[in-house]
């Protein structure tokens, strides 16, 4: 985003919109001191561009002056005239009345005397948001933490100078930091000159990935390789580890065969990281409908939607999720996923099933393979977490290799427009691989996601990824591997290497200077409210700023397009199995018998034939025998 787009951000994001998820289950007052809180909230744009809003909250005692009563909530005013809900409690530090009226208008609360008038400790919470439409969770983290730290250890940074280099520091773009010093490199330069370079370059190429607030800080930004590819960090193998592996084997099938998908958790930045997992083992697909992973309680009315979605709330709102008939609800915190009666969910087909839980099983839990044995292995560990998290990716990106392999074999381009239009032939599709019956994949090649699919991957010359690479190069790999699950693990593991050094292509910079408040300094700041900024020395800042981009060349990131490679084509039958099955003179006989018994009026033969034939008819060569057997049987009958 350059200076002039965050200038104007606020015009395009309702500021009311922004508190709403700041708090989600509401602003309220509690008798006690809470601690710093961090979460990240997803807010989708009227062009339908997510925006990743990052809360910072912290608690900070308010000044009685009065209580005033409306309907049957009770609200606090503080000394700048704001708004917020008191918990109702038993505790001393608060009084608490009970209500006589039901109703009260605004002039009966402008006239009535305040019903509370004492109260000891009551803490509210202040929050810090950062909006983006980047996603960058732990640099949001950090830089939001360092602007509390700052004010809480009063260092002598002032304020406006954090914001400041936060609003303008400029973030490497995907495929790592780009030189924008705007200088041609030469061609005719030796070796030995690039050598002598080298170490020059890598310290300016590693301060372009460094930002820094001014505050003695440092953090690293990784931007991935391909940003075709999504970043998970650890989300995915949390998710696993909240849900299990059948548990999240079923949402991701509800999920591609668009069905209501509802996260619960008295968290929120897990249930942020969940819908983000669900997301990443989705790829290459791209989720196109509502996508909330926190929903304010306020807007509970939108899970009565009829379309699909992703959403998240907290469980404070769980006794008001019962009566949805219609929508799949994962407890993350109790690891349990409740499918409503009336809704079907369409699994994969079988073996694909079945392998892909044993390759989860192998990931997750390395030890149930061994655990029978006499004399199990010595070291048979699980990997850490985020190579767990690209492993449970790689067996994902396996499966759709899997499912959609051969599929740029069935894109046919319509040039009566003037501009093609790419469509999916879903039924050759289908019926070379004999899977014309699956309710499974016929839902998924239906769905806006697999139409998305081909719109973005459809194009012949363009750029490519991990994915395009193995669903065309590495097929034949993957067959040679099918019963094996050793080998497929070994392949698997490859893959995960790809997606581990594409989210983090400097992990020997990863290393952040930050500082983090003490709590002693924690509990000092509560006296002492948060300070308002001078926006004109803020101002300053974007000014500087904006004016020396001016000067200096666009970072522009060159794309390389290529052919995209088709892989090899798709045999003329492949059952449930995956395995080839040629259409063999066999099979070609039994249709041929068939037809003849059918004209020799043997219909107890014909009756008992129907089923092969049924299942051959799937194959090409067996509907073009059918045909000719037709046709023969026409011209010998036919007068001439």
């Amino acid at each position: 985003m350059n200076l002039h787009e965050r200038s104007n951000f606020h015009i395009k994001l309702s500021s009311d919109s922004t508190m709403l998820f700041c708090q989600p289950s509401g602003w309220q007052l509690v008798p006690e001191q809470q601690p710093a809180s961090f979460f990240v909230a997803v807010l989708t744009d009227i062009n339908s561009e997510r925006h990743y809003c990052a809360c910072f909250t912290s608690g900070r005692p308010w000044t009685a002056h009065r209580y005033y009563k409306t309907y049957t909530q009770y609200y606090y005013e503080d000394y700048l005239g704001g708004k917020m809900l008191l918990r109702k409690c038993n505790s001393d530090d608060v009084v608490c009345v009970q209500l006589q009226k039901s109703e009260a208008s605004e002039a009966d609360e402008a006239d009535e005397e305040p019903s509370v008038s004492h109260t000891e400790k009551v803490f509210g919470p202040k929050s810090l948001v950062l909006v983006s439409r980047l996603d960058h969770t732990e640099v949001f983290r950090n830089c939001l933490s360092l602007v509390y730290t700052v004010h809480v250890e009063h260092l002598t940074v002032p304020l406006e100078t954090v914001v400041g280099n936060l609003l303008t520091c400029v973030i490497p773009i995907a495929g790592g930091a780009q030189d924008c010093s705007g200088s041609v490199e030469s061609v005719s330069c030796d070796w030995l000159l690039a050598c002598l370079q080298q170490p020059e370059l890598e310290e300016k190429e590693e301060s372009l990935r460094t930002i820094t607030l001014g505050a003695g800080d440092r953090q690293v930004i990784q931007t991935p390789i391909t940003d075709s590819l999504p970043v998970s960090g650890s989300s995915v193998a949390q998710l696993f580890r909240q849900l299990g592996i059948v548990n999240v084997l079923c949402l991701f099938c509800a999920a591609l065969t668009e069905h209501k998908i509802l996260f619960l958790s008295s968290s929120y930045q897990r249930l942020t990281d969940a819908c983000r997992g669900l997301l990443a083992i989705m790829f290459p697909l791209k989720y196109s409908f509502t996508y909330v992973p926190i929903l304010p309680g306020k807007l509970l009315e939108v899970l009565s939607t009829p379309t699909p979605f992703i959403i998240g709330v907290n469980s404070f709102f769980k006794s008001e999720t019962q009566e949805l008939l219609d929508v799949i609800i994962a407890d993350l915190d109790g690891g349990t996923v409740t499918i409503p009666e009336c809704v079907h969910i369409s699994l994969l087909p079988e073996p694909l099933l079945q392998q892909t839980q044993t390759l989860l099983s192998m990931v997750l839990d390395p030890d149930l393979e061994v655990a029978d044995h006499a004399f199990p292995p010595v070291s048979n560990q699980p990997s850490s977490l985020k190579i767990q998290d690209k492993e449970i990716r790689a067996v994902f990106l396996w499966l759709f290799a899997r499912l959609f392999q051969g599929y740029r074999w069935c894109l046919h381009i319509i040039r009566i427009h003037p501009e093609p239009v790419i469509r999916f032939h879903k039924a050759a599709f289908l019926g070379k691989r004999a899977l014309s019956e699956d309710d499974f994949l016929m839902k998924v090649l239906d769905g806006m996601a697999f139409a998305g699919f081909v719109s973005e991957r459809g194009p012949p010359y363009r750029t490519t990824d991990l994915f395009d690479d193995l669903v065309a190069n590495q097929v034949e790999r993957i067959r040679q591997a099918e019963g094996d699950s050793h080998r497929t693990m070994s392949h698997i593991k490859e893959l995960a290497e790809h997606l581990f050094k594409n989210e983090n292509p400097y992990p020997a910079v990863s290393m952040h200077k930050l500082q983090r408040p003490s709590e002693s300094a924690q509990t000092a700041a509560q006296s002492s409210p948060f300070p308002f900024l001078d926006d004109v020395a803020v101002q300053l800042f974007i000014d500087h700023a904006a004016a020396k981009l001016k000067s200096a060349p666009p970072v522009v990131k060159a794309e390389v397009k290529a052919m995209v490679p088709s892989g090899p084509t798709l045999g003329d039958t492949v059952d449930r199995n995956g395995h080839v099955m040629a259409n063999s003179a066999r099979r070609l006989e039994v249709v041929r018998n068939c037809i003849t018994y059918i004209f020799e009026n043997k219909m107890l033969e014909a009756k008992k034939l129907m089923p092969a034939v049924l299942r051959a008819l799937k194959g090409r060569a067996a509907r073009v025998c059918l045909t000719q057997e037709l046709n023969q049987h026409v011209l010998q009958t036919e007068p001439f």
